[in-house]
């Protein structure tokens, strides 16, 4: 099993003004002279984390990572306006512009895996790879299976938490329950429904229970951000004008080298969805991982995503 490159920090940090109310933060890493790499985190709302920047190798990649709007260190917090796919897509062209990148490598997992479909079929022409995990294509059938029924009957301790924040009338429709608490104005009602919402997700992520991911998931800064947007994406329908947009576009990127890698037992995104990919895009190498869930950092997922990183660095 392949293990993290040694930890290094940004050489370039900056904002960059998107809107007259957003800004996002960026960083560079690696090498400037690399080949560059995009990293589209996940969520939305989760922000970039600095150990993202140890699967890449730091000599042969030039690494840009940005927290998209509202989350980690863009500014405004937590904010929900103008935050939609299409903006974020219109963030990515932005910031390659900014950058003075002509084309890079697109990498996302989980919610990093919408934006990267999204991303690449409105841009292919500025796409050289893209190598994505844990996919999720924000339809109604993958989010009733996490937010109202289907991972519940897996993990029902954690749900049990979820759950006993909404009076059984509303209950129904758990999504619509959470964002009405998520935007509400007592600011107590808010954080509370907002660690509820993101400890459920923590609590799934991995095959083994972490208690330090989910005790990163209940942080209230944190927790806020992932929660509030993640919901206001979610009873948006990820802005996605038909159900299956992103499988129905696939053709606009059929010939762009790509990996897909899933852990067999992701419970917050699973396999079907990777597989329906898979299907209509047979280009995509895909890889399963057999003892793997959802998070990146589970050693079989994280062996997997190093090599590709090592590959695209002298294929792409």
């Amino acid at each position: 099993m392949r293990e993290l490159y040694p930890f290094i920090s940004p050489y370039r940090e900056g904002y960059l003004q998107v809107s007259e109310l957003h800004n996002i933060h960026y960083e560079e890493s690696g090498n400037p002279q690399g080949k560059p790499m995009i990293v589209l985190h996940g969520g939305p709302g989760g922000g970039c984390q600095p150990f993202y920047r140890q699967y890449f190798h730091p000599e042969k990649w030039r690494l840009i990572m940005f927290d998209q709007r509202g989350c980690g260190q863009s500014t405004p917090h937590a904010e929900l306006q103008e935050n939609t796919t299409w903006d974020l897509v219109s963030d990515i062209e932005k910031l390659r512009e900014h950058l003075g990148i002509e084309k890079w490598v697109v990498f996302g997992g989980s919610w990093g895996s919408t934006l990267s479909l999204a991303y690449s079929q409105t841009h292919p022409s500025r796409c050289t790879g893209l190598i994505l995990r844990g996919i999720f294509m924000l339809r109604q059938k993958e989010l009733s299976w996490f937010y109202q029924e289907g991972a519940s009957y897996i993990f029902p301790d954690a749900w049990e938490e979820y759950l006993k924040l909404i009076p059984i009338a509303e209950r129904g429709d758990m999504i619509a329950a959470y964002y009405k608490r998520l935007t509400s104005t007592d600011l107590q009602i808010q954080m509370e429904a907002a660690r509820a919402w993101s400890i459920w997700e923590g609590s799934t992520s991995k095959l083994l229970l972490d208690p330090n991911l989910i005790q990163h998931f209940g942080d209230d800064e944190f927790a806020t951000a992932f929660a509030r947007i993640e919901c206001h994406y979610f009873i948006n329908r990820g802005f996605f004008a038909t159900e299956n947009q992103l499988l129905d576009n696939v053709d606009h990127i059929r010939h762009i080298p790509a990996v897909i890698v899933q852990g067999r037992y992701d419970v917050v995104c699973p396999m079907v969805s990777a597989w329906e990919l898979h299907q209509a895009w047979p280009e995509a190498e895909f890889i399963v991982i057999p003892d793997a869930g959802h998070s990146m950092s589970e050693p079989g997922i994280r062996d997997a995503l190093i090599n590709a990183t090592d590959r695209f660095a002298t294929l792409v």
